[in-house]
């Protein structure tokens, strides 16, 4: 007899073996967001009192975050129900070097935050998150004061910065990014004089949202965000649900015809976070956010065709992968376009979207900055390679769940960086069976 894995178990296997048994069924709440976990902690570690934070995401990213603002000296203390006080300021410069495991987002924000600081910091982390430009945030904390040098001229991790003594600028970023826009409002708070980032596209807000609960001097007009220089004031801070987790969730249930039905409760209903919503009603799915509650629910319907264009990735950078699963199962030929961004995430998503695809059987062209995805496929069984990307992981699971056979998933251990336990939502949600792979 196999022995019984744990849920903690399946979060740690490298390989995950799925045997489908229909589309998501049932009501769930996911972890807290990512993105807004990553800036409660370095706003916490900056604020000049305390931050009560409940809900924050349990994922490897930000634990990896909260490992490096202790390197500043902040404190970091673990609470009944999940919540965590941080201290700060930070004042000196970091004792040992800052690892950020596979965390983007936490290694550019953080680069801007270490810019402001008059010493030395250097900023690495894994396999994966060393092959991530980062000279998108380098170039203009460079412009600001900061010295920064890297692997391949401050391209790539590790970086070295030396900050302190910066000057705000006026900076427009080549593409839409929310982590560079990031960056330099976290450097900007350290700055002689305002910091002005324009957009090409306006991005998610999560930062100048946040800026302004902890105190600090942001505006908001159109595409400019501007910050003053300033110190920020520790709060009391309640982290939503994901929305990015939850559009696996919203798919789940869409990939078969009938019977899927999932309600995702108290997710984040702030600016450019639910776009992947929208998209799905263009495909025609029976979907509905209510904003006032976060309440997400969805049902089975027959999808079609869309296309996405520049203009529609900012607001979905996350969920690509999972929405061209969907237009996988959808009636006609879905575009997708303007997504060049995703050739630098976790992993090049552009093409670990596409294989994903085709090893389920799903007739996909890849582009230089995006895919065209021929709908109405009938998913099959199949093998996928993570790249150690959880978002694809993740694709795969809710697709092999909805298939008949059994798919092995190489790489699952990458989900653990941002939803532990997703395997046993799987699990539950769809009657699916998952152990390890062999």
């Amino acid at each position: 007899m196999t022995p019984a894995v744990s849920d903690s178990d399946l979060d740690a296997v490298s390989s995950l073996q799925v045997t489908g048994a229909g589309p998501a069924r049932g009501s769930l709440r996911v972890p807290g967001d990512k993105s807004i976990s990553h800036r409660a902690v370095l706003m916490a570690a900056m604020a000049h009192s305390p931050t009560v934070i409940t809900g924050l995401s349990r994922g490897q990213d930000v634990t990896h975050t909260l490992g490096a603002v202790q390197q500043f000296g902040v404190t970091v203390a673990y609470a009944d129900e999940g919540r965590v006080r941080v201290e700060g300021p930070i004042r000196h410069e970091p004792v040992d070097v800052l690892d950020h495991g596979n965390a983007g987002t936490g290694i550019r924000l953080m680069s801007g935050v270490c810019a402001g600081i008059d010493g030395v910091s250097v900023l690495t982390g894994d396999q994966f998150l060393r092959r991530r430009p980062m000279d998108r945030v380098a170039e203009p904390l460079r412009r600001m004061g900061a010295a920064v040098d890297g692997r391949e001229h401050g391209r790539l991790a590790p970086l070295v910065i030396r900050g302190g003594g910066l000057t705000g600028i006026t900076y427009s970023p080549r593409q839409a990014s929310a982590q560079v826009k990031s960056a330099l409002l976290l450097a900007g708070l350290s700055a002689t004089g305002p910091t002005t980032v324009e957009e090409v596209h306006p991005t998610r807000r999560h930062t100048e949202e946040m800026l302004a609960q902890f105190g600090g001097r942001v505006r908001v007009d159109g595409n400019r965000v501007t910050v003053e220089p300033g110190e920020l004031t520790g709060t009391d801070i309640a982290v939503p649900g994901d929305p990015s987790q939850a559009a696996f969730w919203a798919v789940g249930a869409l990939l078969a015809p009938e019977q899927g039905e999932v309600v995702v409760e108290n997710l984040y209903p702030g600016f450019g976070r639910s776009d992947f919503v929208g998209v799905l009603r263009r495909m025609g799915a029976a979907i509905d956010f209510d904003l006032t509650t976060g309440t997400l629910v969805v049902r089975s319907s027959r999808l079609r065709a869309v296309d996405l264009t520049a203009e529609d990735i900012p607001g979905i950078v996350d969920e690509v992968p999972v929405l061209a699963m969907a237009a996988a199962v959808a009636e006609g030929t879905t575009v997708i376009s303007g997504a060049g961004e995703l050739r630098a995430k976790e992993s090049d998503r552009i093409a670990s979207t596409t294989r994903l695809l085709r090893a389920f059987g799903v007739q996909v062209t890849e582009t230089e900055d995006g895919m065209v995805i021929e709908g109405g496929a009938r998913l099959r069984p199949a093998r996928v390679d993570s790249h150690g990307d959880h978002r694809i992981a993740m694709t795969a699971a809710v697709a092999a769940a909805c298939v008949d056979g059994t798919t092995v998933i190489d790489g699952w251990d990458s989900v653990a960086t941002s939803y532990p336990g997703f395997a046993a939502d799987l699990v539950r949600l769809t009657g699916a069976s998952a152990q390890p792979g062999a």
